[in-house]
């Protein structure tokens, strides 16, 4: 395969469909890739960065607006990105929390295209409580990680590389080879070739189709 035979263009991003639960959710066939984070870590900022489309994924200034899970189709057939609803901020009932939890362990346990987790950390304030739980399950599934440490004009260059550095020796003594780490900044437009580089090499390996265009290209 020659992965840059038909490029992934994020920039082609367009929503697919909204999920409250597993059984709404699109064909689980192909690839996609899961945006998961606290409710102010800056989650749907980085999504639309990444697309450079800034009405993509909705960003409000209530932390907790993304309650359902939300699909985007990209330029190649079977491939997505998915917005997962965050979680430590939103003012919602202990009920809607909870069905939340519930829904959103079954995507992450029972999605069989799902081919990595893109966990979005606030620089300033990583590996929160949900942030470990999202770390813990990727330890158990085997399911790669890529941690957004987002914000990072928020921190001078000195203090953000030595956080970068920090997280990447406590999480690889977690998951080795399955994680990987990096500064972003949406406000900055920074780091968004390193992350579209990792969504690239899941969503390419992970769909048949993708890689069968490819060879006859």
């Amino acid at each position: 395969m020659t992965a840059n035979v038909n490029p992934i263009h994020y920039n082609a991003a367009r929503f697919l469909i909204s999920a409250d639960k597993l059984s709404q959710c699109p064909d689980d066939s192909g690839a996609e890739v899961a945006f998961a984070g606290r409710s102010n870590a800056g989650k749907s900022s980085a999504i639309n960065a990444l697309t450079n489309n800034s009405k993509l994924a909705r960003t409000s200034k209530t932390p907790g607006r993304t309650q359902l899970i939300n699909f985007f189709d990209l330029n190649i057939e079977g491939l997505r990105l998915v917005d997962l609803p965050g979680y430590g901020y939103a003012k919602v009932p202990i009920a809607m929390k909870e069905h939340w939890q519930k829904h959103l362990d079954q995507y992450l346990q029972q999605r069989a295209s799902l081919k990595g987790v893109v966990l979005v950390m606030d620089i300033r304030h990583p590996m929160k409580e949900f942030d470990l739980m999202m770390v813990e399950w990727c330890q158990s599934t085997h399911v790669p990680l890529h941690v957004l440490l987002t914000k990072a004009d928020k921190l001078k260059r000195g203090p953000a590389q030595s956080t970068v550095l920090s997280l990447r020796k406590e999480l690889t003594a977690l998951l080795g080879d399955k994680v990987t780490i990096q500064s972003f900044s949406a406000l900055k437009r920074t780091g968004i070739d390193t992350l579209s580089a990792r969504l690239d090499e899941w969503l390419s390996q992970g769909c048949d189709k993708y890689e069968e265009e490819s060879e006859e290209s």
